[in-house]
This record gives structure tokens, C-alpha cells and sequence, in this order.
């Protein structure tokens, strides 16, 4: 496939943190190549199998995970980079790594952490994610972290857009290997971030309709998805609903990725390097001004009618516990803490409640209950409302 010219290439890559040979005996793979394998054979990755994505610790095997979550976001993501020309190693990449550092409990455990480490810096599991991956997971003999590529660590700390205020975590990293925070960060960044909103605003719908916490009736109210609806009735009018509803979900990514492509040719028209992408000024990669409008009608409906939902409320408040008992404990007797990170536990502040942060950080939902069971006899009940 012909890369287009304002794709990042991985010959012309800024190269790594730390200066390292060639690795031939482990395969021919482009430098964006090894950074995908890495965030996949990282523990970090593994454990987002059972880190919450919407419902906290579901009994049932259907409810996606953060990891059934990425792996998605990875394919739409891999599938609009393929159609633009982008380097698709680095939009997978950036797609497998963008939640890598969420808490347990999803974003009720991440609250709990930004409450708890608010007099030593703060919690942002974005910024966590770039201090996993270039700090704390370090399977190697001659570095710490994993040594990923400029391209990807900037893509990580920038998908969102340039970071005016970074905190102290993204801002250690940056400090040893500027990341220009204050750019825009590539296209295949850009598009890895457009397709974490596709994948979840209708991978949520599918959840939600699949929980009973949400009905067709109430998603019908949304007029993009009730447009698509009715063509799918035509379409498939003696279907079972099950089925028609995940043809529904299916048109309804079809057409977002649709729109993205268009938009986004139409934005780099002209360009000729991945640095006419940076000095752009803005997103490129992005939704039409009517699509956008849709897409936010969807956002709005998720969070009054299921992120908000009252049982998906009381089950992160008692998430939210266990992790502010946790570090709690952990703070007033190291002597909880399994022996290696007691044992590296630095004595000052605020390098000790990182510390304590960077293991709750890391666990997963049912070790972190575990945990809080072990410490106080019990953990609180009702953590699985589906």
C-alpha cells in the first residue's frame, strides 16, 4: 500500500529514549512494528482483561472489558488508517495503548485515585499510561520502561490534543524526553482517537441494550439512530431483534468511519509531510460539523441513560471505596503491601503516594476487591450490577 505523504514513516522515525541495538534475531519489524508488539506483550495490556469498561465486574461474558474495548478501537482504527494512507503499526499502537492506564473500576476507580493523590500531584490515566509505559513496565536488561518511539509516547500523551497543563507524571517523562506537548500529534494519533469514540459510543449502545439498562425505545428518540433503524428493518424485516440490532450497530460505525475518511481527505489536501499535520493548528482528523452534532446527541443520551443510570451510580460509588480504602490502608501500614513494592517503598512524600498510586493503579478489578477484603475483612457488596 502506498503511504501517504503526511504519514509518520517509521524509517524517519525520532527514534527511542534510550539507545539500543539492532534486535534483527528477534524478526524484521519496523520501528512502529516493535512499540505495537510491545503494548502487547506488556503485563499493563494483559491486565485490562478485567478492568472495567462500562459495568464493573459483570458476572456475565458478553460486556466488554478494556481489553475487549481496545481491541476494537485498534480494528476501526486500523481500518480508517488503511483507507487514508497512514502507517497502520502506528495507529494500532496507539489504539492497543490508549487506555493502558486506567485504574481499576474504570473511571469511579480513577476519581477515587485523583481524590487520594490530589496533595501529591494528581491522578490522570492518561498521563499514568505514559508513565507505564516508559517507567514502570520494564521487562528489559538495559532500560527502564519500554522504550517506545518518540512517535508513539507523543501520540500517547497527545491524542487528545496538545497538553497545555501536564501533570506530574507525563510532565517527568517529558522533562527527560521532550515530547512538544504544545503540537498537534499525527494523524494516525488523531485517527486512534476518533475511533475510541466510534467504538464506544456503539459498543456502549450494544452493552446497554444487552444489560436491559437501556431499550430501542429510548435509543429510537435519537434521530440518526432512528434512520438507521428503519433502514435495517427494510432491510432484514423477518431478522430476529437480537440480530437486527447488531446490524444496527454495525451501520451506525459504518457510517461514523465514513464520515471520518471524508473529512479527513479533505483536510490534508495539500499536505505534504507529518509535520504540515502538526503545525495544522487543529484536528484533522475528525467528524463532519453535522455528524459531530449526531455524535454528541449519542454521548448525551450514554450518559443520562447509562453512565448515569442509578444502578451503574450506587455500583461505582461502591468501587470508588474499595479504592479509597485501599490506598488509605496502604498510606497508614506498608506492611499490607505484598513484600517487593514494600520493600522499594520510597519514605518521602510525594514519591510515597505515587508509589502506593502506581500498584492500586495496576490492578485489576477483582484483585483490587480481593485486596480490600483481605485488609478489612470484607469489601463492600453489590460491585456487579449486571
Amino acid at each position: 500500500m502506498t503511504r501517504a505523504p503526511y504519514a509518520a514513516d517509521p524509517a524517519h522515525s525520532r527514534g527511542r529514549e534510550f539507545a539500543t541495538e539492532g534486535g534483527g534475531a528477534r524478526g524484521q519489524r519496523s520501528a512502529f512494528q516493535r512499540d505495537r508488539d510491545r503494548v502487547i506483550h506488556s503485563t499493563a495490556f494483559r491486565r485490562l482483561r478485567s478492568k472495567t469498561q462500562v459495568f464493573i465486574a459483570p458476572d456475565g461474558d458478553f460486556y466488554r472489558t478494556r481489553l475487549t474495548h481496545s481491541l476494537e478501537v485498534a480494528q476501526i482504527a486500523r481500518t480508517i488508517a488503511r483507507l487514508l494512507g497512514l502507517d497502520e503499526d502506528l495507529t494500532e499502537a496507539l489504539a492497543l495503548a490508549h487506555d493502558i492506564g486506567h485504574p481499576p473500576f474504570g473511571h469511579a476507580g480513577e476519581r477515587a485515585l485523583a481524590e487520594a493523590m490530589a496533595q501529591a500531584g494528581g491522578y490522570d490515566h492518561n498521563a499514568h499510561a505514559i508513565r507505564i509505559v516508559a517507567r514502570l513496565e520494564s521487562p528489559y536488561c538495559d532500560h527502564e520502561g519500554l522504550n517506545l518511539t518518540w512517535d508513539t509516547l507523543e501520540g500517547m500523551a497527545k491524542h487528545n490534543g496538545p497538553v497545555a497543563a501536564p501533570n506530574w507524571a507525563l510532565a517527568e517523562v517529558d522533562r527527560a524526553y521532550p515530547l512538544e506537548l504544545g503540537l498537534w500529534p499525527s494523524l494516525e494519533a488523531q485517527v486512534a482517537n476518533i475511533a475510541d469514540d466510534i467504538a464506544y459510543d456503539n459498543h456502549d449502545i450494544d452493552d446497554g441494550l444487552r444489560s436491559g439498562l437501556i431499550d430501542l425505545e429510548q435509543l429510537l428518540a435519537l434521530d440518526f439512530v432512528a434512520a438507521l433503524w428503519r433502514a435495517v428493518e427494510k432491510r432484514h424485516p423477518n431478522a430476529p431483534r437480537d440480530r437486527q440490532l447488531r446490524e444496527l450497530v454495525r451501520d451506525q460505525i459504518g457510517v461514523m468511519v465514513n464520515d471520518v475518511v471524508a473529512l479527513t481527505r479533505a483536510g490534508v489536501a495539500g499536505m505534504t509531510s507529518v509535520g504540515d499535520v502538526r503545525d495544522a493548528g487543529g484536528a484533522i482528523a475528525g467528524f463532519s460539523d453535522a455528524m459531530a452534532v449526531e455524535e454528541r446527541r449519542v454521548k448525551a443520551f450514554l450518559y443520562d441513560n447509562l453512565y448515569y443510570h442509578p444502578e451503574q451510580i450506587a455500583t461505582a460509588e461502591r468501587a470508588r471505596e474499595v479504592i479509597a480504602r485501599l490506598f488509605v490502608a496502604y498510606s497508614q501500614d506498608a506492611n499490607t503491601l505484598p513484600r517487593h513494592w514494600r520493600e522499594a517503598m520510597p519514605n518521602e512524600e510525594p514519591e510515597r503516594s505515587r508509589a502506593i498510586c502506581d500498584f492500586i493503579a495496576g490492578m485489576t478489578d477483582r484483585y483490587a476487591t480481593r485486596q480490600c477484603a483481605r485488609i478489612y475483612g470484607r469489601a463492600p457488596e453489590g460491585l456487579s450490577n449486571v
